[in-house]
């Protein structure tokens, strides 16, 4: 008895579904992680960058431990601001550690 037709015995020829099964739906993987995670994450840090760039005297920032303060001094040269945060307290703050940087007559964020 034979069990096996013909038909199904043939099989598929080897490597032809190779590119179908497997490198396209890499690709599209690929693709979507790129959209949905890559390009976003490095157009905030481009956002983040412009906005530490633009930091002048006088404008009220937070930082990433939670104070807010008023800008005194911004250098070119160094990474650095002195940032007031009360009448006796001057702090040195490092650009990058800045969280939102807010204008002089910006009200504050209410967050829901």
């Amino acid at each position: 008895m034979n069990f096996i037709t013909p038909a199904f015995a043939q099989g598929a020829a080897p490597g032809g579904d190779v590119l179908t099964s497997l490198v396209i739906p890499m690709m599209l993987m690929i693709a979507i992680f790129y959209f949905l995670i890559i390009r976003p994450q490095q157009q905030r840090a481009k956002q983040h960058r412009e906005m530490m760039d633009k930091v002048r005297r006088g404008d009220t920032v937070v930082t990433s431990g939670g104070f807010v303060g008023k800008v005194l001094k911004v250098s070119d040269q160094s990474d650095e601001i002195e940032v007031e945060l009360s009448e006796q307290m001057r702090v040195r703050v490092v650009k990058s550690t800045l969280i939102d940087v807010r204008s002089k007559g910006e009200p504050v964020k209410e967050q829901a």
